[in-house]
């Protein structure tokens, strides 16, 4: 009963958050990663300027606590959805909170590709274009989906924490149950499930990154 009333429909929130949230993380968190990697003094265009300044806007975003983040966002949640309450609206924070922190993943992942590889790419005359798509990323893939899953886990638990202010999902199953009404049951139900969730999303990272290897 308090499964399928409660703790279900909480986790059908949640996982639409993750999801969603962490597609549009890695998607927007691609393009200040590239633009590291190729801007860094040893990359294919060095630009200490450029690499400074958006390491510098990287790493600001990413000091700050993502509950204060999602406060101080609210206009602009409002703006995009309509709303700051419920699980489309967390959508938004949990997005730009995780947005730099997938950046740096993948730019550590692209870090990690040998340079020999780059070299030999240039001997052969391909573009800059080519080596970042069919090199750097394709040799990258791999750490790429390590640091993928590393974000989905993060995004998991920045979702319980916008459940604490109206988020929806199983944080808010956990306060407006676990803690409000003090049932202390659905409270270990919640953490439990976050546990289960954790670990299946490392468990598929894992074997995505043994078969791309």
């Amino acid at each position: 009963m308090i499964f399928r009333e409660i703790l279900l429909p909480a986790l059908e929130e949640t996982i639409f958050m993750v999801l969603l949230s962490t597609v549009f993380a890695v998607i927007l968190g691609f393009i200040p990663a590239i633009i590291l990697v190729v801007t860094n003094e040893k990359g294919l265009k060095p630009n200490k300027i450029v690499f400074k300044t958006l390491d510098f806007i990287i790493n600001i975003l990413r000091s700050f606590p993502f509950l204060i983040l999602m406060i101080a966002i609210f206009p602009f949640t409002r703006l995009i959805v309509g709303t700051t309450i419920g699980t489309t609206a967390a959508m938004v924070p949990l997005t730009i909170g995780a947005t730099p922190f997938a950046a740096r993943v993948i730019e550590s992942a692209l870090r990690e590709v040998d340079h020999g590889i780059i070299e030999a790419a240039k001997a052969f005359g391909a573009s800059n274009f080519q080596i970042i798509f069919k090199v750097m990323i394709k040799e990258a893939l791999p750490s790429i989906v390590l640091g993928i899953t590393l974000t989905v886990i993060s995004v998991v638990g920045y979702s319980a924490m916008a459940g604490a202010i109206s988020g929806g999902g199983l944080g808010s199953a956990a306060m407006n149950y676990g803690y409000y009404r003090f049932q202390t049951d659905i409270m270990v139900y919640t953490v439990i499930i976050l546990i289960l969730i954790v670990q299946a999303f490392q468990s598929l990272g894992n074997l995505l990154y043994k078969k791309l290897s």
